[in-house]
């Protein structure tokens, strides 16, 4: 079993918590993004996908978060070496509004191919990875590519081929109503909304009784006059076409057509093979992967190489090095925030001006472009929504990444018990940014100038890791029946990201994107760096093969802090206990085959906080800050917002685990189960300050956050194969619940909104889950009953509060696999219990009209709550005013849902041929796989119209959880896999 830093040791040794995932899972499959193939694979492991936009970013966390103010993600070491797996802000807003304003750019794991995996490891407590100081602090990712294992190879050359072809479709698209159409209270309008009358004639509700339906207005009756011949001045005169012509009253499937069904092409190349002696090694691997989104202009394009050998040296010497090189292209429409009318901030949003379109309006067969001006033209009739399409063609955020990752080692061996090992590692990649808007844009919203006269915007991301290690590692037999190992080392890590762009805006001629064409040029600079230096050592310990014990630690210097702040050290303890081979006659091969009884304490730290270099005070200069009279700008260089605090000390953790691993009748029964709690002491805070001091917030170190959980692996053979090709079943269910409880926060408020808004987010309150949602709420009375108005609406409460809780009561996965002869049939169950959404999607389609709950259009609604008085409610309001005036723009709380979600996450059918069909053949083994991903879901407490996905992530990839801002619906892929090896 892979451990920190790359030591092996054997499973049975481990007193903390280790899940394997080997390539079999990772291959051939639908997703080319890592974390996402992770998905439901180990116990603890929390991973929330932005959006199903392909290549949009994604959340991986380990047992749950732990701070609010520093990164809550998983450690990647790749081949031994750390790999940065950024999601980095787009544009000059930084990452504060980038949910806000559309950022939908890939996390940086991307930027490696499933297929060239060999194994992940994942390390889940501190205990486990103490060696990796205060980075391993949220758990480790441990990655052994197919080029940086030293597992010995063929001893010919061996090729093996992975190629699949899988259609990527949406899989959340609601179910729609087609009775009513575009209007407000049964009466037509060229509205957002969908209250207007029926799309039959009779009726109460029927166009019949619509004068711009009945043929009144446009002389022909289920007609109406075609909106671009009744709108802005400007608009007939663009569309001369259409005046006097004629728009059919019917419904429409405009959603269902703007989307398409994308293609995913995956090919892999694997080249390996050993010399007849064994000392060297070799290992190629190709990957291309071409991923076209179910959005237009969305899409994935992915070429990576790595190449990776060992060599065994007459001289005591054994080196080993890989490198690999990836190319990864991602393209978007623009994500902004949305709340059911449009994006809400100063960005474009291609789902918030789709998801809430009319039943009556062809999305598809409505011009989008105005032909004179290049400008968008819609339905409405003084042109106040941007036409999706419109956005699709002159609206687009892309990403280009070069990034090469390494490492190079070379191994001493002073005698047989002693080796010298170092290591150097490498991570750079170059991320070049684009995202443009061309002039004519509409946002009805924040009526954003600069965004209405064309954007440009361009930047490059420059990251890079050098790490270094160097190691001792010895190995010694104390007594017959006492072992010990012992690793002492030093390693270093330096970390640089370098931004550099410009931001233009005020577009002269349409659709020419050169900065040269824009009026205004603003700078996007960002530059950080920080080195970590840390010396560490690890003993292990064993007695008879059934007791072991490892003490290890690790002292870290960080450079962003100061002097007195920035050392750490981190003490860590596991003990292994096997009683079935301590106690004689505990084992047997019927009952218990084996116990493991283990347990760790470990320690880490927190250095992010709250800013890059939050010990300093710092300057702004600003040579574009205003303008004079004579329109030359004037120059400011002014102290910035932030008092730095050279007092400012890390956070730090601590966590204690115990656990067992067992395996019952004949190893058919298998169960692993961890219980853990995790400390979280000295949170980094940002605590206000009065402005007369110059500034207006400082970090500082105030608080608790307290977290519990467990975890539970469970493996069940029910039919063993007697004979090889015989019927097998097994089972594997893997368990997760935990708590994350603010305990203390020390300000002067008990409460900190950490992400979102400050009136709808993410909070931190003193006894109450961390990332509680804080927002409007509905007044209740004394009773704690609703209160509704004279107007038949509820009523806002005057003081916000706690709406709902995000973290889910429990997770369970279950894994299936049923083989028969060269048959093999697997499936992937998940079930989320509990844990609230925040749904703008939901609220939109409901508030709206849109969706099948909408149809009651002609009763009345009465809302369950008292009057003013205390009186129980009878106040009748109709269908538009309850969905629209409560459920979409009402209290907050009325737009949160409980998340629990059933999903088929995985399925496959494969088919190896039998070798005898071989053997006159190049091939030295085939196989055909049919798969699918997120195949199957219900989110059940949720309005089953709107067939809502709660994996998704509104606030982007962070610290911000359980809300959606139409960022995005998502994912259904399915397809075919053949794999060759000759």
């Amino acid at each position: 079993m892979v451990t920190a830093l790359g030591i092996k040791r054997e499973k049975q040794a481990l007193g903390y918590a280790v899940t394997e995932v080997g390539s079999e899972d990772l291959e051939q499959r639908p997703e080319g993004d890592v974390a996402r193939v992770l998905q439901g694979k180990a116990s603890g492991v929390q991973i929330t996908q932005q959006s199903g936009l392909s290549g949009s970013g994604t959340n991986i966390i380990i047992r749950g978060q732990t701070t609010f103010s520093g990164s809550n993600q998983a450690l990647f070491i790749v081949d031994g070496v750390p790999f940065s797996t950024d999601t980095n802000p787009s544009g000059r807003n930084g990452s504060r509004q980038d949910f806000i304003n559309g950022n939908n750019g890939s996390s940086r794991f991307l930027d490696l191919d499933p297929n060239s995996i060999e194994s992940v490891n994942v390390l889940k407590g501190l205990a486990a990875a103490t060696l990796y100081g205060s980075q391993g602090r949220n758990g480790v990712i441990l990655i052994t590519t197919k080029g940086g294992s030293t597992q010995q190879g063929p001893k010919k050359t061996e090729i093996t081929v992975n190629s699949s072809m899988f259609f990527n479709e949406i899989a959340s698209l609601p179910e729609y109503q087609d009775v009513y159409g575009n209007g407000f209270d049964q009466s037509f309008g060229w509205f957002f909304s969908n209250w207007g009358p029926a799309f039959e004639e009779g009726g109460p509700s029927g166009w019949g009784q619509q004068n711009a339906i009945n043929g009144t207005a446009s002389g022909t009756p289920g007609f109406l006059q075609h909106p671009y011949s009744t709108s802005t001045a400007a608009i007939q005169a663009a569309f001369p076409e259409f005046q006097g012509a004629l728009y059919e009253w019917r419904p429409y499937d405009s959603v269902k057509n703007f989307f398409k069904t994308g293609t995913v092409a995956n090919t892999s190349v694997n080249v390996r093979g050993t010399s007849d002696d064994g000392k060297i090694g070799y290992n190629m691997n190709y990957g291309y992967l071409k991923d076209n989104g179910f959005t237009p202009n969305n899409g994935v394009t992915r070429n990576t190489l790595s190449v990776g050998g060992r060599a065994i040296l007459s001289n005591k010497f054994t080196v080993n090095g890989t490198l690999n090189f990836a190319r990864t292209k991602f393209v978007s429409p623009p994500v902004a925030l949305s709340q059911g009318n449009g994006a809400t901030g100063t960005g474009s949003s291609i789902f918030g001006d789709l998801w809430f379109t009319p039943r009556s309006i062809d999305v598809v067969g409505l011009p989008f472009q105005d032909p004179i001006t290049g400008g968008s033209v819609y339905y409405r009739q003084n042109n106040s929504i941007q036409h999706p399409l419109w956005t699709v063609n002159n609206a687009e955020t892309n990403q280009e990444t070069n990034r090469v990752f390494g490492q190079a080692t070379v191994q001493y061996e002073i005698n047989d018990n002693l080796n010298l090992v170092y290591r150097a590692g490498i991570d750079v990649y170059s991320e070049n940014n684009t995202n443009f808007q061309n002039k004519g844009g509409i946002n009805s919203n924040s009526g954003d100038v600069r965004l209405a006269s064309g954007v440009y915007e361009t930047w490059n991301n420059t990251n890079t890791i050098w790490d270094h290690n160097l190691v001792l590692n010895g190995d010694f037999d104390i007594t017959e029946k006492i072992g010990s190992t012992f690793n002492v080392g030093a390693t270093t890590r330096r970390e640089i990201f370098d931004q550099n762009g410009v931001a233009s805006d005020g577009q002269q001629v349409f659709g020419v994107l050169r900065h040269f064409n824009f009026l205004n040029q603003n700078e996007i600079q960002t530059f950080n760096e920080r080195n970590i230096a840390g010396v560490y050592a690890q003993a292990d310990f064993d007695y008879d093969n059934f007791l072991y014990v490892t003490l290890a630690g690790r002292n870290d210097w960080v450079s962003n802090f100061s002097t007195e702040n920035r050392s750490q050290f981190y003490p860590s303890a596991s003990l292994s206990f096997i009683p079935t081979a301590a106690i004689d006659g505990l084992k047997s091969e019927n009952v218990l085959n084996y116990l493991k009884i283990r347990g760790g304490i470990g320690v880490s730290a927190n250095f992010d906080g709250t800013s890059n270099y939050p010990i300093a005070s710092t300057l702004t200069l600003d040579t574009q800050d205003a303008q004079d009279s004579s329109g030359r700008n004037i120059v400011t260089n002014t102290t910035g917002i932030r008092l730095g605090n050279p007092d400012l000390q890390p956070e730090t953790l601590e966590e204690i685990e115990i656990g067992i691993e067992s395996r019952w009748w004949d190893s058919r029964i298998t169960l692993d189960a961890s219980i853990y709690q995790r400390k979280t002491n000295d949170l980094i805070l940002d605590r206000p300050l009065d402005p007369a001091t110059g500034f207006t917030v400082t970090a500082t170190n105030i608080g608790e956050i307290e977290s519990e959980g467990v975890e539970i692996d469970l493996g069940v053979n029910w039919i063993r194969a007697k004979e090889e090709g015989g019927f097998d079943w097994s089972t594997n269910l893997n368990f997760t619940a935990y708590e994350t409880t603010v305990v203390d926060l020390g300000l002067d408020t008990d409460q900190v909104v950490y992400s979102g808004f400050s009136n709808l987010g993410n909070a931190a309150i003193e006894g109450e889950p961390l990332g509680v949602f804080f927002g409007s709420k509905i007044l209740t009375d004394a009773n704690g009953d609703f209160v509704v108005g004279a107007d038949g609406n509820y009523v806002q409460a005057p003081n916000d509060g706690i709406i709902g809780d995000p973290n889910p009561d429990w997770v369970a996965n279950v894994r299936n696999s049923l083989s028969y002869k060269n048959f093999t049939l697997a499936f992937q169950w998940n079930y989320t219990q509990g844990g609230d959404i925040y749904s703008s999607t939901i609220s939109t389609l409901l508030g709206r009209g849109l969706i099948t709950e909408t149809i009651d259009r002609e009763n009345t609604f009465i809302l369950p709550g008292v009057d003013a008085n205390g009186n129980v409610n009878n106040r009748q309001i109709n269908n538009s005013t309850y969905f629209f005036s409560n459920l979409l723009f009402g209290p907050s709380e009325l737009q949160v849902y409980d998340a629990t979600t059933v999903r088929l996450q995985e399925a496959s059918l494969s088919y190896s041929l039998p070798s005898k069909f071989l053997d006159k053949t190049p091939f030295g083994s085939l196989s055909f796989t049919v798969s699918g991903n997120n195949l199957w879901y219900r989110a059940i407490n949720t309005p089953k119209g709107a067939n809502f996905d709660p994996n998704t992530s509104g606030t982007g990839v962070g610290n911000g959880f359980g809300f959606d801002f139409l960022n995005g619906p998502s994912s259904r892929r399915y397809g075919l896999s053949v794999k060759a090896s000759f």
